[in-house]
């Protein structure tokens, strides 16, 4: 009895899913997968018995329409034709028996082949790849991986044929949405041969991952001159779409104008409605709005004598375009020809609507009904928006198209609770709750697959890699055999000799050289030594001559005191002059010593003209530091002599050693005289004629030291004040490390 009862429960429960079923098509959706592997199959044909049918995405999956009972016709090349039987509306599994990836058996040595056969064998597996790659990114890999063993390495077109299968894997990535791994390709493919329309290729690539530098970068390698038509158009194309990215507007434009007069005089009818879509998108981010209608506008009255297809684009573009400057009626009147456009070409037998789904996602009418209805709402009118909102809710269920559903359905919720109509609303917004959590679902599946999708990629692309790792590794193994060989049987008494003669004169040129350089390197030396010594003596007479002036003012003033000590200074400052007059450096500590001797003498002559301060920063390591002897007295003479002595009133010489790094220090020798420019004007005709020995020896001397000590003192001079008087030198000292 409790039997009975539970099968009449189950037949009660079944009865509208089978009555549904035989009256009405369900969505069905499944998955094709290899039974072995269980690996997704892309480009499967499914299809109900007599009907139209659709292909597998690149997950594998699938979605069509058909009735509970109905039979399934699976086909592809790679397995032999299934027949399913559809038990219910439940998503299925489709398992491939034999699934075939690659139809030409495997060859494990390049050497069994001949070179016909591996010419062949390479002709053959370029052609399937290139045309297997779009269903099965997996079978054109796979295929590009045989091509690439088939090549020989004494084949004189290796390189050649290495570029080709290079360039093809780069295009298998680039379709299936590989960006970095098609970029490494195409460069890839350049090394092994240069090629104009890669390196376009190759820069498009970096455009998509918006690496708008280094695709200005590529395209600068090319030269317009040599470049095809075509090449030209995507030339000037790819340099606009960088500057786009960059917003550098106005370059773009140019280059966008540039490809479209080309396009215009080759009557390349579909670039032109691509290149003013672009000139329109760039006009309108400038603000030019009235520009960008026009270039749109030429763009769809062109792409309406196209293809249907075209057409449908363009205006779809047109109307996203109207959309943003929020021209309603305009982009709803373009939706609307778009979706006849999309219902014309859904009717032609060769193509379907999921096929045009697979690629372009807004031309599909659940998107164009969506996006009328928000066109509507936008402007308050909720009555007209409803009826399509509710259409796009309608065709994105039947084409489980979960976003533009969830979409539509929130927008419709909106409407309701905006018109009042609040049960509405609440009912809404469950369901679209409900979308959400299926949602969530599937891009959860999306996202795992489309990780194993990249990690096979990868695990692909690093076997071609390994292939050619171990391919150059094999290269050079022969290489270095057969110049080992060629070695050993070249080796003779008269090879020897001659090797051993050009080691031996190589070497001897080599001493040659150094003994040269060195003898040069010595009398430079000398010559700088010899200089120095030289201008050293004339130091020396200038100053006792100028010390010598002052005792005979002395004495011509009858002061005899005075006389006897500044003469008492003067011979302790002449010994320790004649001490330091043969090195090249002495201790900083010496020349302060020095310059405190001869400060106070000109101090003493000149009471009444000047007060001076002398200090040193106690950082520093005054016995550490080495200075050319006499170096700085030149510089306190000239500040004492022509700039402090013709003041009226007292002036001021300050002396300052300041630690600047631990390994150099600033000397800082400031006057507030008369300045340079009052001086020179001040000076006698027999003044002008003759040169400061004291300063054109000091730079001489600076010059000659830093030549061979390598820039051990820096000097600068310059007024003091912003009205010329006084003086300012500035010596930076670097410590000889």
């Amino acid at each position: 009895m409790m039997k009975k009862v539970i099968l009449l429960l189950i037949l009660l429960w079944n009865i509208p899913t089978i009555l549904l079923g035989q009256e009405y098509a369900a969505v069905i959706t499944g998955v094709v997968k290899d039974k072995e592997t269980r690996h997704p199959i892309a480009g499967v044909e499914v299809r109900v018995s007599g009907k139209k049918g659709v292909f597998t995405d690149r997950y594998g999956a699938f979605t069509i329409k058909a009735k509970v009972g109905e039979e399934l016709v699976i086909q592809h090349d790679s397995f032999a034709t299934i027949f399913y039987t559809i038990v219910d509306a439940q998503k299925i599994e489709i398992f491939a028996e034999d699934h075939a990836t690659v139809k030409v058996p495997k060859v494990s040595s390049r050497s069994k082949w001949g070179s016909n056969a591996a010419a062949l064998a390479y002709t053959e597996n370029l052609v399937a790849a290139k045309k297997q790659y779009k269903k099965d990114a997996s079978v054109g890999i796979e295929y590009i991986t045989l091509a690439l063993e088939a090549i020989e390495d004494e084949d004189l077109n290796a390189y050649h044929k290495k570029a080709v299968l290079f360039e093809t894997l780069a295009d298998i990535y680039k379709y299936w949405k590989q960006p970095d791994l098609a970029e490494n390709n195409y460069k890839i493919s350049l090394q092994h041969q240069k090629n104009p329309s890669v390196t376009i290729k190759l820069g498009e690539i970096q455009v998509v991952q918006k690496e708008y530098g280094t695709a200005l970068q590529t395209y600068a390698k090319l030269s317009s001159k040599t470049l095809t038509t075509a090449e030209q158009v995507d030339f000037y194309q790819g340099i606009a779409d960088c500057y786009y990215g960059m917003k550098v507007y106005k370059k773009a434009i140019t280059n966008y104008k540039k490809a479209s007069e080309l396009s215009k005089k080759n009557s390349m009818a579909s670039r032109i409605i691509l290149l003013d879509s672009k000139l329109a998108a760039v006009l309108q981010k400038q603000g030019n709005v009235k520009g960008a209608a026009v270039y749109m506008g030429n763009s769809v009255k062109l792409a309406s004598k196209s293809d249907k297809k075209t057409a449908a684009r363009q205006r779809s573009k047109a109307a996203d375009f109207y959309n943003k400057n929020n021209s309603y009626d305009k982009e709803i009147e373009l939706r609307r020809e778009a979706i006849e456009d999309i219902e014309a070409i859904t009717k032609q037998e060769s193509v379907s609507e999921e096929a045009i789904e697979s690629k372009e996602k807004a031309l599909t009418t659940q998107v164009q009904n969506y996006k009328i209805g928000t066109a509507y709402a936008a402007q308050s009118e909720y009555d007209e928006a409803i009826p399509y909102l509710k259409e796009s809710i309608k065709e994105a269920k039947s084409k489980n198209d979960l976003v533009v559903q969830k979409d539509a359905t929130r927008k419709l919720g909106e409407l309701y609770r905006a018109k009042g109509e609040l049960k509405k609303a609440a009912e809404t917004f469950r369901i679209y709750e409900a979308i959400i959590d299926k949602l969530y679902i599937q891009k959860e599946q999306e996202i795992t697959q489309a990780a194993r999708f990249s990690r096979k990629l990868s695990e692909s692309q690093n076997r071609i890699n390994s292939l050619e790792k171990d391919r150059a590794l094999n290269e050079s193994r022969y290489q270095l055999s057969y110049t080992a060989q060629q070695l050993a049987l070249d080796k003779s008494l008269r090879q020897r000799i001659i090797i051993y003669f050009l080691i031996g004169l190589t070497a001897l040129l080599l001493l040659a050289g150094y003994l040269m350089f060195r003898n040069m390197k010595q009398q430079r030396y000398a010559n700088y030594t010899l200089e120095l010594k030289s201008l050293r003596s004339q130091m020396n007479p200038h100053f006792i001559f100028n010390a010598l002036n002052s005792v005979n003012t002395f004495i011509a003033t009858n002061d005899e005191r005075a006389a006897n000590r500044y003469l008492t200074d003067f011979s302790l400052l002449m010994r320790a002059v004649l001490e330091n007059s043969e090195e090249d450096f002495i201790p900083l500590e010496k020349e302060i010593e020095l310059l405190n001797l001869y400060v106070q003498l000109e101090h003493f002559r000149f009471q009444d003209k000047f007060e001076y301060t002398i200090t040193v920063d106690p950082a520093i390591d005054v016995s550490s530091y080495m200075i050319p002897p006499m170096l700085l007295q030149p510089y306190v003479e000239n500040a004492v002599w022509h700039g402090l002595r013709y003041r009226e009133d007292k002036g001021m010489l300050s002396i300052r050693f300041d630690q600047i790094t631990g390994h150099s220090i600033s000397i800082h020798i400031e006057d507030n005289g008369i300045g340079r420019k009052k001086s020179v004007a001040l000076k006698t005709k027999h003044q002008k004629k003759q040169n400061s020995k004291g300063m054109s020896n000091i730079q001489k001397r600076i010059t000659i030291l830093n030549a061979m000590y390598k820039d051990r003192v820096d000097v600068s001079i310059s007024d003091l004040n912003a009205d010329s008087s006084g003086t300012k030198v500035q010596l930076v000292l670097n410590k000889d490390r």
